[in-house]
């Protein structure tokens, strides 16, 4: 049986090249490395750049993708299977629900949204999927900060850093995915308040 990794990234064809090159790497490395795809069913930008690699290196990719895009010719159609949902709630769980963990790479405000579900899941212990995020050149430098920030002033717990790894190399996201910290979920019903 075959692993997915569920790919969250950009669908911009606008981005500077060195994206759409480190996707290909990616691409590359998850067919030797033993790993199928499983994303967004886009060929646009760097989700068609990791797609179209997998594929030519003879790994397989599922693509999720809801109808609208369909129509908007937006679709992998050389996928070996492509899902069509309604909603973009139903292509996230689809994927979620399918991966063996999780690789982001830099993206938009959709990237964002997908990587904060997963890392949400994660820290209710709904999932003990690994998450890696991929900080291209530091593309997600402010983004960790912030997490920083969120721990500092105690929207988060201290390890809220045990969510996810994160690889600044493709060599680094393979080993991360293989040994990824296990998370001690918070209580939903822990009352934290001073008295």
């Amino acid at each position: 049986m075959s692993k997915l990794l569920c790919v969250y990234c950009a669908s911009s064809a606008k981005l500077d090249p060195k994206y759409y090159a480190a996707a290909e790497q990616i691409g590359h490395a998850m067919v030797s490395a033993g790993w199928d795809l499983i994303y967004g069913g886009g060929n646009a930008g760097l989700m068609g750049s990791v797609a179209r690699t997998v594929k030519g290196d003879g790994g397989r990719v599922a693509g999720i993708i809801p109808d609208f895009m369909i129509e908007r010719e937006l679709a992998y159609r050389e996928a070996d299977e492509l899902v069509v949902v309604k909603t973009m709630r139903e292509r996230k769980r689809i994927m979620a629900e399918r991966a063996d963990a999780f690789l982001a790479l830099p993206g938009g405000i959709g990237t964002l949204e997908e990587l904060s579900e997963v890392l949400t899941e994660r820290s209710l212990n709904l999932s003990q999927k690994p998450v890696v995020i991929f900080n291209q050149d530091g593309f997600y430098d402010d983004l960790l900060r912030f997490f920083e920030r969120m721990v500092r002033e105690n929207f988060k717990r201290p390890g809220m850093c045990t969510l996810y790894s994160v690889a600044n190399s493709v060599d680094e996201i393979w080993p991360l995915i293989a040994n990824a910290p296990a998370f001690e979920a918070e209580s939903l019903w822990a009352n934290d308040k001073k008295s």
